[in-house]
């Protein structure tokens, strides 16, 4: 399926629709005592807006767990608040609309005490294996990296059960695991159980196999693979595998439920059994080796003969880590075939058209045993037509597949994920590839669309970005050996991400592994979370992730309990830069301080944008601290005028000027209100005489680039944003498009004609933050925002900005309210702008005219900001620019 946002739901009264419970709809392993529940509104008629909804919970049986009673108000969500819940139980719910119409949706809990568990960690015993001799035919030829590589691991156990109501599993690994049972596969999560900070939390997935039970004895096996956990994981030089341990674990408790009641509970222990297969290593950066003549054929079936399996070792019997899945698993989300197949020197080569996170699916027909295919995989190719892959640098995101000799194969790896558009294939001649797009199944929220072909494609590379640098964690690239979780980059592209899916859940677990990762004496929060470079931490911008991310969050879902979470680490992090930086101007204690990263020509003043983000983190940590009620708000409040009144004095000049003066220096300066009200018109004309200085050109780097949009539209200068937007020059979006770009350059030279291919030792083609104008064409292109003081768009605001070469813009939404759009077209003298409002929202829209007394909404004369409530509204105006 493509990634693409569902039609708008219609009703002629109001009704619930897209019911969620903590952020996720359906989810299995609920782990809060008094989790949330959520749902999103439709309605036709104008107006329409909820007075009350009543919630009902039950559980087993259609016990009544909870009934809220009629709940006064329009807030589509509330809390739990009934029985305490059982751990691994179904309960269906039901939200009812006083005024409307009700929807059913159901969750199941995960394991809730902590002494419901039975089972321990196991893992390989080195002890037990046999010596493995591969096929005398193939030594397996590995290269220096993969040589120590291991096997992966096959676990088994045939459990004898009662006939039993409900079978679950729940099953987590440190390492990655697939999980089977009687002979199919469980679950469509890959890489799974994700990554995060291992040390202080292990997610664990629950999964109902009643329907896989049946009669008789039940096989239940797992595959183990290092992952994150013991794979390669770093870049090169710095590459270390075993990070976290020196080999993969699992964990696995199946609970069975009867008809009298009782439950039966088996635990992974030492009477399981392993062994080796057909997958000879598995690494996340390297590939995979899947030997097809070493399959065991029947092995997750009950009566398979596991004699010569060796017993599992018991590796630890600790379970305080484990926590449940916060987020929706990494799925296999659509299917590309090739566009093209180079053939050339005794290797094909597959376009598949678009950059990629996934895999191939292998066919081959024909090929004798022992036939080694190789598949290779780069984001680009040589001028000669070959793979590029230099800028993989140690990360050989290589697959090799041995035939077992049958008419017909297929091959997928399954514990790897390779970041490409080409695949290079070696070995035989006979085969079909498919792409398999790979990332973190967050749900699609919002759209963009426009008259100009090369917008959409940027806004379509920047979604593919999003997707393929989404894999468990917000990751810089999807390729190179690094694939680290940097903080300034998921910070600055957070506003973008944000419109383009439902973050929620995905951005609640990365937080708390950002709190795990925080030094818990200084405050100082890491560079990379999960956190994995110890000596990196404490940078400007990359740092103040901890405030930004949890305060944006909050802005677009109304989620209070984000705030709640995160403001003891947004105290932190602040206090600590204050602690080591007592004049208020951030020179000390910056870590590496990376400055406005990959900018173009220019150097902005490090000074300059540690102090803005000093300020910037004052105010949101004061921000949520009044949100929450919370004493310390004014505090902080103060410390945040402080920092303005220092930044004037020591950065900016009579005439308005901004040390180092720079595109990004007046943009942070502007956006974040450090400038004095008297100077504010003098700094926007050093930022446009820059621009026009350099022939309307950006020079913007990670810091500042996100910010273009909005500064200068919001002074005044919507005319050189939609210049930028549009250039094809370099350095702009458009340098990349033109030259066939279908994701996100890393940097703005990732490619030139002077001097090819950018440094090898960091040039992704395939990362999201340069793309973080994305926000700026859903909210000030089409319009669609909320007021300064609205949280989960209860006071949207709709304000396009016809502008630059488009005839038309168009945008929506889905709020946690329901459905917000906007679509303006300019066609001869007039505009018309179409808007809906979600119920239950009151919209604030400013129709752009060059004619204030020419606005009408379905031909009755209006003023140019009105006031909305919900439904769909059709303004036209007069427009002659």
């Amino acid at each position: 399926m493509s990634w693409s946002l569902p039609e708008a739901v219609s009703a002629e009264r109001l009704r619930p629709y897209d019911l969620r419970c903590e952020h996720l709809a359906t989810p299995l392993g609920i782990g809060t005592p008094a989790p949330r529940l959520a749902w999103r509104l439709a309605s036709d008629r104008r107006g329409d807006a909820p007075s009350g909804h009543r919630i009902t919970v039950r559980g087993p049986g259609d016990a009544l767990a909870w009934d809220s009673g009629w709940i006064d108000g329009q807030a589509p969500h509330a809390d739990y608040g009934g029985a305490p819940l059982a751990s691994l139980t179904r309960y269906t719910w039901q939200v009812e609309l006083r005024d409307g119409e009700s929807a059913r949706s159901w969750f199941d809990t995960g394991i809730l005490h902590p002494g419901e568990w039975r089972a321990a960690w196991i893992t390989h015993d080195p002890e037990t294996e046999p010596p493995f001799e591969p096929p005398k035919d193939d030594r397996e030829p590995r290269s220096v990296r993969t040589a120590s590589l291991p096997a992966p691991r096959y676990f088994r156990r045939v459990v004898e059960l009662r006939p039993a109501t409900a079978v679950r599993i729940v099953c987590t690994a440190r390492g990655l695991y697939e999980l089977r049972v009687n002979g199919h596969r469980v679950g469509d999560g890959e890489l799974t159980p994700g990554w995060t900070d291992y040390r202080k939390r292990v997610p664990y997935q629950v999964y109902d196999v009643t329907d896989l039970a049946g009669d008789g004895p039940l096989c239940v096996g797992a595959v183990l693979a290092d992952g994150w956990w013991s794979g390669s994981l770093g870049w090169d030089g710095r590459q270390q595998a075993q990070r976290y341990g020196r080999r993969p674990e699992l964990l696995l408790q199946l609970v069975a439920e009867h008809a009298d009641g009782s439950r039966t509970v088996v635990g992974t222990d030492g009477t399981w059994r392993e062994t080796t297969g057909p997958l000879r290593y598995a690494d996340l950066l390297m590939g995979e080796w899947y030997d097809a003549r070493l399959e065991l054929d029947g092995w997750d079936l009950p009566a398979f003969d596991d004699s010569s399996w060796a017993p599992a070792g018991i590796a630890d019997t600790a379970t305080d880590v484990l926590v449940p899945s916060a987020g929706e698993p990494v799925r296999v989300t659509q299917e590309l075939a090739p566009v093209e197949m180079r053939v050339r020197d005794g290797h094909s080569i597959a376009d598949l058209g678009q950059n990629i996170a996934g895999r191939v699916r292998l066919t081959v027909r024909g090929a004798k045993a022992g036939t080694r295919i190789t598949l290779r995989h780069g984001e680009a190719l040589t001028d000669d037509g070959d793979l590029y892959t230099a800028n993989l640098r140690s990360a050989e995101a290589t697959d090799h597949y041995v035939a077992a000799g049958r008419p017909e194969e297929t091959f997928e790896p399954r514990f790897t994920v390779h970041g490409f558009r080409y695949v290079e294939v070696s070995g035989h001649g006979d085969f079909d590839v498919v792409g398999r797009v790979m990332h973190s199944d967050t749900p699609v929220a919002g759209d963009f669309s426009s008259s100009d072909a090369m917008v959409n494609q940027l806004m379509s590379n920047l979604r593919w970005s999003q997707r393929d640098n989404f894999v468990s964690v917000p990751t810089d690239c999807p390729q190179r050996d690094e694939r680290l979780g940097w903080t300034a980059d998921a910070q600055v592209f957070l506003p973008t991400a944000c419109y383009n899916a439902d973050v929620a859940a995905f951005f609640t677990g990365w937080l708390a592994d950002l709190r795990c990762g925080q030094d818990a004496v200084g405050g100082a929060v890491p560079d990379v979370v999960p956190h994995v470079m110890t000596e990196r931490h404490g940078a400007p911008a990359w740092g103040d992730a901890a405030t930004i991310v949890p305060w944006h969050l909050y802005r677009v879902y109304g989620d209070e309990r984000i705030l709640r979470d995160s403001l003891p680490s947004m105290r932190r992090w602040v206090d600590h830069i204050e602690r080591h930086n007592p004049g208020l101007v951030w020179r000390d204690r910056v870590g590496s301080h990376y400055g406005d990263w990959l900018q173009a020509g220019v150097t902005t003043s490090r000074d300059v944008m540690a102090t803005a983000y000093f300020a910037l983190s004052a105010d949101l940590t004061a921000r949520a601290a009044r949100v929450l009620g919370d004493p310390s708000a004014g505090r902080y409040a103060a410390l945040r005028e402080r920092i303005g009144e220092v930044f004037a004095r020591e950065f900016i000049a009579a005439d308005g000027k901004i040390t180092g003066d720079t595109q990004t220096a007046y943009l942070l300066a502007l956006a974040h209100g450090l400038v004095p009200g008297d100077l504010v018109p003098a700094a926007v004309s050093h930022l446009v005489a820059d621009l026009e200085r350099r022939g309307r050109r950006l020079t913007t780097g990670f810091a500042g680039v996100a910010l273009l949009g909005p500064v200068l539209s919001e002074h005044g200068h919507a005319d050189l944003a939609y210049a930028l937007l549009h250039d094809d020059r370099y350095p702009s979006w458009g340098y990349s498009i033109k030259r066939g770009a279908t994701t996100i350059w890393e940097r703005w030279d990732g490619w030139t004609e002077e001097a090819g291919f950018g440094p090898v030792a960091m040039n992704s083609f395939n990362h999201y933050t340069l793309g973080s104008v994305g926000a700026w064409l859903y909210g000030g292109v089409a319009g669609l925002g909320q007021a300064e003081g609205s949280a989960g768009f209860r006071h949207p605001v709709i304000r396009p900005l016809p502008g630059g070469m488009l005839r038309w813009a168009s945008a929506a939404y889905e709020t946690p309210l329901g459905r917000l759009a906007s679509r303006w077209e300019v066609d001869g003298g007039t505009l018309r702008l179409d808007v809906r409002v979600p119920p239950g929202a009151v919209a604030t829209v400013h129709v752009p005219t060059t004619d204030p007394s020419s606005v009408r909404e379905s031909g009755n004369p209006v003023p140019v900001v009105s006031q909305v409530g919900s439904g769909r509204y059709a303004f036209t105006a007069a427009w002659d620019r």
